[in-house]
């Protein structure tokens, strides 16, 4: 068994924010799967821009704890575009026991309550 990566785990965890942004009307204007990189997702929605920065966390971390002072960053960035900034935390665990890494082709846990806005 290969435990995932962080890239795939940031790419999993940037499928489900981009597949809620998508049935939520969303519209992608830039995406960005660089770790890293800031934000993750430009998207347009009503005609207002939107800044997303999604992280993949681990067990037993909590997804809705960001790093303030990147976030900050973002949206003092996002406010130049007259963007709205947001975080979208996605823990990840192994369903079989939580304290396992995820494997590629295994059952995994998905706990995400959506964006909050910074």
């Amino acid at each position: 068994m290969k435990p995932l990566s962080s890239q795939e785990l940031h790419n999993l965890a940037m499928n489900i924010v981009g597949r809620e942004l998508e049935s939520d009307g969303f519209e992608f204007m830039a995406v960005n799967s660089k770790p890293g990189k800031n934000p993750q997702f430009v998207c347009l929605k009503a005609k207002e821009l939107h800044f997303i920065v999604v992280r993949p966390v681990a067990f037993p971390d909590d997804p809705r704890d960001y790093d303030t002072k990147l976030l900050k960053k973002v949206k003092d960035h996002a406010l130049k575009f007259e963007a709205k900034t947001y975080y979208a935390g996605v823990r990840l665990s192994n369903a079989t026991d939580r304290n396992l890494p995820v494997y590629l082709n295994e059952e995994y846990l998905v706990e995400y309550e959506g964006l909050l806005e910074i």
